[in-house]
């Protein structure tokens, strides 16, 4: 198979780019170089440095690809309300921009890199209410260290459950509406164009060639920085937000399993890309440091972000059943070795 890969020169592209290979696929890849993401120029063989937005300019590469893999993104829950522009740019226009030329090109098989965050919070019940949507949390409750989602029936805390691919989408920050906006264009695409979209939801992604020291950068790549200056990590809110972790070779396994299934499928699916074994915020800050082998206790500040969710953990089992794909590296292996993988400078 000939793939074409945009973000190829990227975290998570250039472990696609390496799975892509050793299976045999031709990959032609594509970048838009971010300094978000690249301090330094990569060294990608063969790497087209085009700007994804302009389809014009590079639609040409298109020609003899049997499939896309769109993996170009700018990622992160945005710093400030002055990063809109970039996530609306760089994801939605970009996006749009690749689909018009795949039409154009007669390419009609799509794997796209989508998030998690675009459920916005997780799944809750309450013990008396059942399921229940809590509205974004109050201000002042965070100000008064009340990081808990509520029933808005009975008041009552509400616990987590895992969320699968047909619960509401429900972006809370800047960068979740622009994955959002991408799925939308896909499936559009998907059914304007006569295409084929496998949209994988990543949970929070880690592993080696993480941008080493920047807030656009994963939650875990900023507590192995931290470490890494001599200073303990510091987690938001009390640490209890639940998350999944998912290492960047697992993630790019689903992707080999995207281009197999996508080559079959009519219209657009999305499927969660979960280890599967959920984790608190404070459990990534100690299992990244127990990988230093020191003694560092996270310090918990109580601290929050208004874009922030409190738990969001995801339902592997679609993923297993429709691209035969499950995670091999879970967080108590991975997040230690972390600690001493190599980064991006």
């Amino acid at each position: 198979m000939r793939v074409l890969l945009t973000g190829a020169a990227g975290f998570i592209g250039s472990a696609v780019a390496r799975q892509l290979g050793v299976e045999g696929h031709e990959v032609v890849p594509l970048d838009v170089v971010l300094p978000q993401a690249h301090r330094v120029d990569p060294d990608v063989p063969g790497l087209h440095r085009l700007d994804v937005r302009d389809a014009e300019s590079w639609a040409d590469l298109l020609d003899g690809v049997d499939a896309v893999c769109h993996q170009a993104a700018l990622v992160g829950a945005g710093v400030t309300v002055a990063d809109l522009p970039s996530y609306a740019a760089h994801n939605d226009l970009g996006t749009a921009a690749l689909l018009a030329a795949m039409a154009d090109r007669g390419v009609t098989r799509l794997v796209l890199a989508s998030s998690m965050v675009v459920y916005g919070e997780g799944r809750y019940a309450c013990p008396e209410h059942g399921v229940v949507a809590p509205p974004p949390r109050a201000l002042a409750a965070l100000d008064a260290g009340d990081f808990e989602n509520h029933c808005p029936t009975c008041g009552r805390p509400l616990g987590w459950e895992a969320v699968d691919e047909s619960a509401r989408l429900d972006p809370r920050s800047s960068y979740a509406a622009s994955k959002v906006a991408q799925e939308h264009y896909a499936a559009a695409w998907a059914r304007q164009a006569g295409g084929s979209v496998v949209a994988l939801r990543y949970h929070n992604v880690y592993g080696p060639g993480m941008p080493r020291d920047t807030p656009y950068s994963g939650v875990a790549a900023i507590f192995r920085s931290s470490l890494e200056r001599g200073e303990p990590p510091r987690v938001f809110e009390d640490g209890g937000q639940a998350r999944d972790f998912v290492h960047v070779e697992d993630v790019a396994r689903a992707n080999l399993a995207a281009l197999g299934a996508v080559t079959d499928s009519e219209g657009f699916a999305a499927y969660n890309v979960a280890s599967g074994s959920p984790v608190t915020i404070l459990e990534v800050a100690r299992l990244v440091a127990r990988g230093t082998g020191a003694d560092v206790e996270p310090v918990v500040t109580g601290e929050y972000r208004s874009g922030d969710v409190r738990h969001v953990v995801a339902s592997p089992a679609r993923a297993q059943q429709g691209l035969g794909f499950r995670a091999l590296i879970g967080p108590e292996e991975g997040l230690p070795a972390f600690a001493t993988d190599p980064l991006r400078p």
